[in-house]
């Protein structure tokens, strides 16, 4: 009896906080994922749209040619621009430490007195962001001004980043590889192709905060799930045709 007085006593009652609106929090963590999902999506396509379907040459000669090991016949190609002039040197960025010349030139046919005049190994580098590092200490040795990079389509938006950032005053040429199985089938319709692609967005966009902040002053930490390279069997971004 004394404790329903107690609940009916109308002192308690004034100082007790009202009731909060239920379910609100909820609506607010929803209405988060919600906008985070669509940020996202938006994000996604604008990452798509800066992909490469096919390759063609570039629009413009550079001082240097660099290509980023890891993908299939980006090597190759790289050297095939580099015999039709497009570049005064070539460097292959992310080789194994065991390779030399010779076991590059074993998988490109014709290559061997060509890379053995004009190509330099970097193997040091083990992911994009030191891929750009090595290219700036060798750009900046050379003393060019212009550079083609040669790397995968879907890794090139990542790949600007870290280079045009590494060296702002460079005027970079990207040169997107295509393979054979991107031209032929839609990457829509392929599991590897879409988990592949998810993965560099994820990639690209860490990236480029890492990049605004380090701009800001504040430096993280290297890039997340970057994987090391492959072994091979001003930001200024030039406008090319083939890119």
């Amino acid at each position: 009896m004394e404790s329903q007085v107690k609940q009916s006593d109308p002192e308690v009652a004034a100082v007790r906080p009202p009731a909060r609106p239920r379910g609100w929090w909820r609506a607010l963590i929803v209405t988060l994922f919600a906008l985070a999902f669509v940020a996202g999506g938006v994000g996604f396509v604008g990452f798509l749209s800066q992909l490469r379907v096919d390759e063609l040459k570039p629009a413009s000669r550079a001082d240097g040619i660099v290509v980023l090991t890891g993908g299939s016949s980006r090597v190759s190609d790289a050297v095939e621009l580099l015999a039709g002039g497009y570049g005064k040197r070539l460097l292959i960025s992310g080789v194994h430490p065991t390779n030399r010349i010779n076991d590059i030139s074993r998988s490109v046919p014709d290559s061997q007195a060509l890379l053995d005049c004009c190509a330099d190994l970097d193997r040091s580098a083990v992911n994009t962001r030191s891929n750009a590092a090595e290219t700036r200490r060798w750009v900046h040795e050379r003393g060019f001004r212009s550079l083609i990079v040669v790397t995968s389509n879907y890794h090139m938006p990542r790949a600007i980043v870290e280079m045009s950032h590494a060296m702002p005053d460079v005027t970079l040429i990207p040169f997107s590889v295509v393979s054979e199985k991107w031209r032929d089938e839609p990457w829509w319709t392929s599991g590897p192709t879409m988990r592949l692609l998810l993965s560099e967005y994820v990639k690209y966009v860490a990236a480029e905060v890492r990049v605004r902040l380090a701009d800001l002053g504040l430096e993280l930490s290297p890039e997340i799930g970057d994987s090391p390279a492959a072994v091979v069997p001003s930001r200024k971004t030039a406008k090319a045709g083939a890119n």
